[in-house]
């Protein structure tokens, strides 16, 4: 039978089309994951209060998403930072957390849970990483951190990468200034620096060109859905990005510094070690007051650089059309003080130091541009994933999703840890208990003036002993 000169055989290819068709509609529609994440970054944006900065293109995402205004990381350090988010567990309080896991992996007695990307791996995605996404940039270690018998996170990335350009190697890159220069001895290597040019003469811009050309390949070629995580280096020390984006801040007014006296009694405050070893031209930021605001103006030129970094990667996810069905989540891996408490990096358990900037935005969110003020911490993000991904969220991921909370902001927290090798911290909506390894205890009382300035710990020994008890028993 014919019906004009069509066959019935072409009806039932075409049933056949389209139901093939709205079965890969349904694959296809599984999001994509991308995240960010920015080294050092504290909350030193415009979308988080920070007036003075130039950050437009963070800050057109916080418009689009929900900006956890309270959010807070699980250790003070690069390497147990990266632990948690990538494993949704709490671990080591050590840089090589990631590594000793890896070792761990290798006995066949041990049991070592998935990590996050592993797990998405397991469900379908096509896992990427570029830049610094675990402690080491790319990856791998050995002595220029590019052997690749030594992975950080095996069984992760289906493609783990790490552009060193001119500067030769991922240790090269990780510590690199302008046009190749890389750290042999801190103390030859200026502590900051501007330099003519455009964005490809510091390392960033290199592993934002790769982020970019992953991100075509993934959307172009590969039909499954992927889970892409980008890492920018800066503004980890050297204080190094090109002059353009120092002269944003010519002329512009530095906010003063809360609180720059070093506290009294016992704390966890340090001689700022990471920064004072470089070249500071025999200057000290703690006694003056002309060099505290320079270092303070290039960490601000360094957080306008990776922000044009982030929005050539965002630039891309919409050119591509996956924006729109696309997660994306940029995440500060720790704080960074600029002369609070006296001290110049992380490293310690004060505000400073753990709070950073957690942004998420999902297509078909409905509080677009949202501020909340829960307190989350970073152990919530594998949760918060598999949940907006509408994937099982693994037994051994030990924080909560925070998608109550993205789809109404107003929404309480809960209280949030962090660890050091000697002491650790509870942040509750109210205070933050610092217990050392000796059972000296800080507390400090946020609904004050004083904030982490008045250990008020003497005063209120119940509080200490409920929030000891909370704090224990979350790190058991």
């Amino acid at each position: 039978m014919r019906v004009g000169n069509i066959t019935p055989y072409f009806f039932v290819a075409l049933s056949f089309l389209m139901l093939t068709g709205c079965q890969q509609t349904e694959i296809s529609q599984k999001p994509n994951i991308l995240i960010l994440c920015v080294d050092d970054l504290r909350p030193e944006l415009k979308s988080f209060g920070a007036d003075y900065i130039s950050s437009p293109n963070i800050d057109a995402l916080a418009a689009k998403g929900v900006a956890f205004q309270r959010h807070f990381v699980n250790a003070p350090s690069c390497g147990p930072s990266r632990y948690t988010l990538l494993t949704g567990q709490y671990g080591p309080a050590g840089n090589n957390a990631l590594f000793s896991r890896a070792q761990n992996m290798k006995d066949p007695a041990a049991k070592v849970d998935q990590s996050m990307p592993e797990w998405f791996k397991e469900q379908g995605y096509t896992t990427v990483s570029v830049g610094k996404v675990s402690h080491h940039p790319g990856g791998r270690g050995g002595k220029d951190w590019n052997d690749s018998t030594k992975i950080e996170m095996p069984k992760a990335w289906d493609r783990h990468l790490m552009p060193v350009a001119e500067w030769e190697h991922p240790r090269g890159a990780m510590h690199g200034l302008a046009h190749g220069e890389m750290r042999v001895q801190s103390g030859d290597m200026d502590v900051f620096q501007s330099e003519e040019g455009g964005d490809d003469i510091y390392p960033d811009g290199a592993i934002t060109d790769e982020a970019v050309k992953q991100l075509r390949e993934l959307t172009t070629h590969d039909d499954k859905p992927f889970f892409l995580a980008v890492g920018i280096i800066k503004p980890h020390l050297p204080f190094g990005a090109p002059k353009s984006y120092l002269d944003r801040y010519d002329g512009v007014g530095l906010p003063k510094v809360e609180h720059p006296q070093k506290p009294e009694g016992k704390t966890t405050w340090h001689d700022s070690g990471e920064f004072m070893k470089y070249n500071r031209w025999g200057k000290d930021p703690n006694k003056d007051i002309d060099f505290a605001d320079e270092v303070r103006y290039h960490y601000a030129a360094c957080v306008s650089y990776a922000d044009t970094q982030v929005g050539k990667v965002l630039a891309e996810l919409k050119r591509s059309g996956a924006d729109k069905n696309t997660i994306v989540v940029l995440w500060g891996d720790h704080g960074w003080h600029l002369g609070e408490h006296a001290i110049w990096g992380k490293h310690s358990l004060f505000e400073e130091s753990l709070r950073s900037p957690l942004i998420v935005h999902y297509p078909g969110m409905e509080h677009t541009g949202a501020k909340t003020d829960a307190v989350v911490e970073t152990l919530d993000i594998f949760p918060t994933l598999c949940d907006l991904a509408g994937i099982t969220t693994p037994g051994h991921a030990q924080g909560v999703s925070l998608k109550n909370i993205l789809t109404a902001p107003e929404t309480l927290g809960h209280s949030a840890i962090a660890y050091t090798n000697n002491a650790s911290t509870i942040r509750t909506s109210t205070h933050r208990m610092t217990l050392h390894e000796d059972g000296f205890a800080e507390l400090y009382n946020h609904a004050t003036a004083e904030k982490e300035t008045e250990n008020v710990a003497e005063q209120h020994p119940e509080l200490v002993e409920e929030l000891t008890h909370s704090l224990q028993a979350r790190l058991q």
